[in-house]
C-alpha cells in the first residue's frame, strides 16, 4: 500500500470583509483590531496561492486542512473560505476540521459545520465529529477541537463524547488493518501549546492513544513545524504540526509551509516519510527537510 497525504493549516483567508457594527460584538472587536494592525501583515493570499499550486503539483492522494480557515468567524469570511477550500480538490479528496478562529463566536459554529459539511462527510451513520473516511488502506479520522472562548483565549477542547468515539474508531479501523491518521486543529499532546492556547483535554487524548494506538496524529494552530510523540501499545505515535499556509517569509512565524506524508505498508512494516515544503525568501516553494517515521504495523 502506498498513499501520499498532504497537510496544510491556518490559512486565515483574508482580507476580512468589512463587518457592520452589529457583527463587531464581544470577541470580534479585539479580533478585528488584531487583524488590521497585526495579522493582515502576516498572512498573504499570494503566498497561500503559490503554496497550494505547489501542493497540487505533487499529486497527493488526499489533502487535510486542519482549521483556522477564517479569522473572526464572519459569515462573509466563511463564504470566501468555502470557495478557497474547493480549490484544493474535490470534496471527497479533501478533509477539513475546524480551529478556534472558525469557532470564534458561539453563533457561527453551526454555520461552519453546515457550510463545510461536504469536506467532513463521514462513512459513519451519524453526522458530526469524529468522522471517518477510508482511503486506500488509510483511515482518516477528523476531530473538532474548535470551541468558542473568551477574548485573548485560543484554547480548544474535544470533550468526553468525541474521545470515547475516537477510541472505538481506532479499535475498529485497527481490526481492519488500516493505517490510522487522526487530525485536528490544536496540538493534542501535553505541553503542545502556550498557556490559554492548548487543548484543554490533551491528557485525556494521550490516554486514548496510549490505550488504542494510532499511526499518525496531525495538527496546526501553532504556526510552526513540530514533531512530538505519544506512547502507544506498540511503540510511539508521531504527532506532527505544520506552519501556517499563508505566513509571509521573514515574519513573526516561520514561513508558509505544508507537509507531505508518503505512507507505505509492506507486510508487518509501516513506513511514513515526512517531507516539508516551504516558501523561501525568493518566493519559491522548496524542499525544507525530510524525516522518516518508522514504527511497527498495528
Amino acid at each position: 500500500m502506498s498513499f501520499l497525504l498532504a497537510h496544510l493549516s491556518d490559512a486565515h483567508i483574508g482580507p476580512i470583509p468589512r463587518p457592520n457594527l452589529a457583527e463587531l460584538l464581544g470577541k470580534r472587536v479585539t479580533g478585528y483590531v488584531n487583524w488590521l494592525y497585526k495579522r493582515a501583515g502576516q498572512h498573504d493570499m499570494g503566498v497561500l496561492a503559490r503554496l497550494v499550486a505547489d501542493m497540487r503539483a505533487q499529486g497527493p492522494d488526499h489533502v487535510l486542512m486542519t482549521g483556522d480557515i477564517v479569522n473572526i468567524g464572519l459569515p462573509a469570511e466563511i463564504a470566501l473560505a468555502k470557495d478557497w477550500l474547493a480549490t484544493l480538490g474535490a470534496a471527497q479528496e479533501v478533509s477539513f476540521t475546524p480551529g478556534n478562529h472558525d469557532a470564534y463566536m458561539p453563533d457561527v459554529t453551526k454555520l461552519v459545520h453546515e457550510v463545510f459539511e461536504p469536506w467532513t462527510t463521514s462513512e459513519l451513520p451519524a453526522p458530526g465529529f469524529p468522522y471517518l473516511r477510508r482511503r486506500a488502506g488509510v483511515a482518516l479520522i477528523g476531530l473538532d477541537s474548535g470551541v468558542p472562548t473568551a477574548p485573548f483565549v485560543a484554547s480548544g477542547r474535544l470533550g468526553e463524547k468525541q474521545l470515547a468515539a475516537l477510541g472505538a474508531l481506532l479499535d475498529e479501523t485497527r481490526a481492519e488493518g488500516l493505517t490510522r491518521v487522526v487530525f485536528l486543529h490544536h496540538p493534542p499532546h501535553v505541553g503542545g501549546a502556550r498557556l490559554l492556547r492548548g487543548l484543554d483535554d490533551a491528557a485525556a487524548f494521550e490516554t486514548v492513544i496510549a490505550k488504542h494506538g494510532a499511526e499518525l496524529v496531525l495538527h496546526g494552530h501553532n504556526h510552526k513545524p513540530s514533531v512530538a510523540y505519544i506512547a502507544n501499545p506498540k511503540g510511539r505515535t508521531p504527532v506532527v504540526g505544520v506552519a501556517s499556509a499563508s505566513a509571509r517569509p521573514g515574519g513573526h512565524y516561520p514561513a508558509a509551509a505544508y507537509n507531505l506524508y508518503a505512507i507505505e505498508r509492506a507486510g508487518d512494516v509501516l513506513r511514513i516519510k515526512l517531507r516539508r515544503r516551504e516558501l523561501n525568501e525568493a518566493g519559491e516553494v522548496v524542499e525544507a527537510g525530510a524525516e522518516e517515521l518508522v514504527q511497527p504495523a498495528t
